[in-house]
């Protein structure tokens, strides 16, 4: 597998301007459901880690689109996005700090849990 050159982690201002640039990119948010229901990022689409491997095929027209993927704190989404790269996604990454650290950035009204 050759190396992307898309780096692995992106920080949440990075995700905001491209938010707010209209940016196409793909935006997932890799926690479970009832992490979703208590707080989300406006624009990011729910694709649970544990779904993920029965979901991926929906993510196929993808593959070679901008992907960023966002969990609670970054741990899960930097797994994500090393499966994802595995599976030929060469520009997913993850959104550094997650969540929680978007709540402490850049939307500062968002619940943190």
């Amino acid at each position: 597998m050759s190396e992307s050159l898309t780096p692995i982690e992106i920080d949440c201002l990075s995700v905001k301007q491209k938010l707010d640039a209209k940016e196409p990119f793909k935006f997932i948010d890799c926690r479970e459901f009832d992490e979703y229901e208590r707080v989300k990022i406006e624009g990011a689409e729910l694709v649970p880690m544990s779904e993920l491997a029965e979901l991926v095929g929906e993510l196929e027209p993808f593959k070679n689109s901008p992907l960023i993927i966002h969990c609670h704190h970054g741990g899960r989404s930097l797994r994500v996005a090393r499966w994802l790269r595995n599976q030929g996604f060469v520009h997913a990454q993850s959104m550094a700090g997650g969540i929680d650290k978007w709540a402490q950035e850049i939307d500062t009204s968002l619940p943190r849990y």
